[in-house]
């Protein structure tokens, strides 16, 4: 989807995106109903979009290999369904009144997306323009990068843009989820806490209409009247599609990061699994072989971490400026592959 597009229909009725991030268990699916009521209060159209809802069970799911995960499948078409889902946004946006989905996206599950539409319908002989819409989307969201494609929605169509960050220590998160039916393995939660980029207003002029709320206790009256005031002031100032200098060095740069550690990613992949297979012909027990397999993707995922860190950093401070990735990527691996090394060497030696 190009977000950078003239859209075809100009979104003249008052709206707002605001995206809720968090780890797992963090309460956002809480707050997101907590706020739609609020919203109904004021007399506003409020709909929640949940990834969790509107992407079918199996995409979260990946096939294991004698305790090996091999997520590279999961993880291209998580990317393609959090693609689907702006195109759904941009879909409510461009006519709240349509029920079907677009044609592009008809792996998103179309019972939780008639359910966001039906919320955001107007009511016979209502007037639309003079009701704002409030769309809350509720994701993790733990990559700036994921947000700011949401922001880059919010310009195109000049309406609100607003985040909330649920701050709760991954501990509390951990112990809310083991209590859910359909627990995630605490591993997932621990990775997304190193992952996690909260909004940063001061570094990122994009990320001023921001506000972090502390949801280890839960949600007082005080955060939800914090939120509401933070909702009320996007809708009174929506973005403008101009895009300053600024914006587009911060956007460069995160494409630019992204691609260096997508391509490490695979490269590092491909050197899991060559560890993998020597371990396996080394007849590696199955315990050992599990233990090898989480400590080398924790060990990627450390890479991967400060790797990006490490090319945001080094960028220089040019609009529209570039690096070549693959010499980055290919220098960088090195470091990764003497990791590797020594990991094998000492299970091989146990």
């Amino acid at each position: 989807m190009d977000l950078n597009k003239t859209p075809a229909k100009v979104q003249s009725e008052r709206a707002c995106l605001c995206v809720l991030c968090g780890l797992p268990a963090s309460g956002k699916s809480t707050l997101a109903q907590a706020v739609k009521t609020l919203t109904g209060q004021q007399h506003w159209r409020s709909s929640v979009i949940s990834y969790d809802n509107l992407i079918p069970d199996y995409a979260f799911h990946s096939k294991t290999v004698e305790g090996f995960e091999d997520t590279v499948q999961r993880e291209t078409k998580w990317r393609l369904y959090r693609q689907a889902i702006l195109q759904c946004v941009e879909h409510i946006l461009q006519n709240p009144q349509a029920l079907e989905l677009p044609p592009t996206t008809c792996y998103i599950n179309s019972f939780a997306w008639r359910q966001c539409v039906y919320a955001v319908r107007a009511t016979e002989g209502s007037n639309t323009h003079q009701t704002p819409l409030i769309l809350l989307l509720d994701d993790n969201f733990y990559y700036r990068s994921m947000r700011y494609e949401v922001y880059q929605l919010a310009r195109k169509y000049s309406i609100g843009f607003c985040q909330v960050y649920l701050h709760c220590p991954a501990e509390s998160c951990i112990d809310r989820n083991q209590r859910r039916p359909q627990a995630l393995p605490n591993e997932v939660i621990i990775a997304m806490a190193q992952r996690m980029e909260p909004p940063n207003p001061e570094k990122n002029p994009w990320e001023q209409s921001s506000i972090s709320l502390d949801t280890k206790d839960g949600f007082t009256d005080k955060a939800l009247q914090k939120l509401k005031e933070l909702i009320s002031i996007a809708l009174d100032n929506p973005l403008s599609p101009v895009q300053d200098n600024t914006e587009q060095k911060v956007a460069d740069r995160l494409i630019c990061a992204n691609s260096v550690v997508h391509k490490s990613d695979q490269a590092c992949r491909h050197r899991v699994s060559q560890a993998m297979q020597k371990a396996r012909e080394n007849k590696m027990s199955p315990d050992h072989m599990r233990s090898l397999a989480a400590e080398l993707n924790n060990s990627k995922t450390t890479f991967l971490q400060n790797l990006r860190k490490q090319v945001l950093r080094d960028l220089p401070n040019t609009p529209r400026e570039t690096i070549d990735g693959e010499s980055v990527a290919k220098r960088a691996l090195d470091v990764f592959d003497q990791d590797t090394k020594e990991i094998m060497a000492r299970f091989l030696l146990n």
